[in-house]
């Protein structure tokens, strides 16, 4: 037994009651079967993780104290034990995904799998003839397509990184014909055998057939999850395939390089692939003045002006970011320099919070300010005033969907917006030149993300970027609906420094970070950078030698966060 607790990670022997055998419950307690323990006074839930086991010499077992229903199979425990090495994480915390939300007392029965619809050959179906591959698909592309090529083969784990489109594509294959179960909701048919869809927690749905295994739009970095362990439901869906021996297929409009490295490449032809992308206008300011321009080109008003339904991103909340003197032209910093100083209620504050003082300047005296690069807040009321109408603003926080033509907004907006005509980024720089390593990789999703929601070229899809870096290859991909520029670009920059995916990297953070760090010691081949910002950075040519150790030493008793090749350091 396995009990749910986090802080505990081994096996305890139990034995099952004997009058359990009279009613029948005795027959459903089962590897991965979910029960009621006794446990140091309390009683916890945990997981069946083997039976018939022979019990120390001299131990007196406990009883069982309730069958709870069914959990997850032996195949997702084994699973369940690779992914806790994987993200160094405990099997707790990937059980807890693999079992229903509700409890389930027996699986649903399977209705009669009909043949699904086909069509001539296309490149979905050449895809599953690779064993693993990534095809390269339009950015507003459904799914639908790379779905039904799946389901033609049987059962399907289908995963998307969008909540609305894994229930609209679970709609389209049932009108299909396809036995759907959507995922988590949907647990008991998944159980009794079906296709899975879902979003990041279906990779842990149970599949008693599983037949093939499909992951739409792969390069989303919402398919990582946020909370410790940092996993990855790209990578336990390969590992599922890998280990069924069945074919997996990736799609994505900007294929990342895990997914390029996995599998060939499957594209369309370029033509076809070519308008499928949006016209991209570039707004080169790159002979502006920076201290004197405002946040919007000249030439802007004409692309976003009329009655058509405008985007624009600022990835930066609040209301001003980096502010200027407007006598003498010096940055508004702290006392020290070291940190930028933001206006908050008619006060400077320091970016940590440990510094206020008033709107003054400590070089010339002067209280009058300028911004030079203002958060959306501020933006959204500039753009008021541009265009002379009441302007939405979009951010994470934001709970409200756009009521009006024109919303501005963070990253955020473009996933709260269905359609639009135009997207503006007002700074795209900010994103060409982030301190990551996988900045242009990135910056291509944004643009991609953006192409879906104002569709290709042929229907008047159109993006507008600001910039002083038109040259860029992100610039130049985008405007020629080539995404392949980027990733040679990113294999060639990260390759020779043996960044993932061609090396691994672990980040190390939190109170007991330090203390971890110290109890890792001298691996051989392993890297130790840090602190920065507290936090420490493993590095090596593979995963295994970090792992092996993260696997072996104590954890300490303050919190530690282990992120592992983390997608923004």
């Amino acid at each position: 037994m396995l009990p749910d607790v986090v802080g505990i990670d081994r096996a305890f022997d139990y034995v099952v009651p004997t009058f359990w055998e009279a009613d029948g419950r005795a027959e459903r307690v089962v590897v991965g079967s979910m029960v009621r323990i006794p446990l140091a006074g309390r009683r916890v839930d945990g997981w069946v993780t083997a039976i018939e086991v022979e019990p120390e010499s001299g131990v007196r077992l406990v009883e069982l104290v309730k069958l709870r229903g069914m959990g997850p199979s032996s195949e997702l425990l084994d699973l369940a034990g690779w992914a806790a090495w994987r993200w160094a994480g405990r099997r707790v915390a990937f059980l807890r995904a693999a079992s229903p939300e509700r409890m389930v007392a027996a699986a649903a029965k399977r209705r009669p799998r009909d043949p699904v619809p086909a069509g001539p050959r296309d490149v979905f179906d050449d895809a599953f003839d690779h064993g693993v591959a990534t095809v390269r698909v339009a950015p507003d592309d459904d799914g639908l397509g790379v779905a039904l090529a799946a389901c033609r083969r049987g059962d399907a784990l289908i995963l998307t990184a969008d909540t609305a489109r894994a229930r609209h594509l679970a709609v389209a294959l049932r009108r299909a014909g396809v036995s759907v179960a959507l995922a988590p909701d949907e647990w008991a048919a998944a159980a009794g055998g079906a296709t899975v869809v879902g979003t990041r927690s279906a990779a842990w749905m149970p599949m008693s057939d599983l037949a093939a295994v499909v992951v739409i739009d792969e390069h989303d970095e919402r398919f990582k999850e946020e909370r410790t362990p940092a996993w990855h439901a790209r990578e336990v869906a390969l590992e599922r395939a890998r280990r069924a021996g069945v074919p997996a297929v990736m799609t994505s409009a900007v294929p990342s390089l895990e997914a390029l490295r996995a599998g060939p490449l499957l594209r369309r032809d370029r033509s076809i692939e070519r308008d499928d992308w949006p016209i991209v206008d570039v707004l080169d300011r790159r002979n502006e003045d920076p201290t004197k321009s405002g946040p919007f080109a000249a030439d802007l008003r004409r692309h976003i002006d009329g009655d058509r339904r405008v985007v624009c991103v600022l990835n930066r909340t609040g209301r001003a970011r980096l502010l200027a003197c407007a006598a003498c032209g010096e940055l508004v910093r702290s006392d020290d320099g070291g940190q930028i100083m933001r206006l908050v209620d008619d006060e400077l504050v320091s970016a940590d919070g440990s510094e206020r003082r008033p709107v003054i300047c400590t070089v010339c005296g002067s209280t009058a300010l300028k911004t030079l690069r203002m958060g959306v807040e501020r933006a959204r009321e500039e753009l008021e005033a541009f265009l002379g109408e009441p302007v939405d603003e979009i951010t994470a926080a934001s709970e409200q969907r756009p009521q009006h033509r024109v919303a501005i907004g963070t990253e955020a907006v473009l996933h709260r917006v269905d359609r639009a005509d135009v997207v503006v980024f007002l700074d795209f720089d900010q994103e060409l030149l982030a301190v990551r390593q996988r900045a242009a990789e990135q910056a291509m999703a944004m643009i991609s993300q953006a192409a879906r929601l104002v569709g290709g070229r042929g229907s008047g899809g159109r993006v507008v970027v600001q910039t002083r870096q038109p040259e860029h290859e992100v610039i130049l991909a985008a405007g020629r609906g080539d995404p392949s520029l980027v990733a040679v670009a990113e294999r060639d920059r990260r390759r020779p420094l043996r960044l993932p995916p061609y090396g691994a990297q672990v980040s190390i953070s939190g109170e007991g970070a330090a203390a971890l760090i110290d109890s890792f010691g001298t691996v051989k081949g392993v890297q130790v950078r840090g602190p920065l910002d507290g936090r420490w950075l493993l590095r090596a040519e593979s995963h295994n030698p970090i792992l092996d150790r993260l696997a072996e030493i104590e954890r300490p008793a303050a919190r530690v966060r282990i992120d592992v090749d983390p997608l923004r350091v």
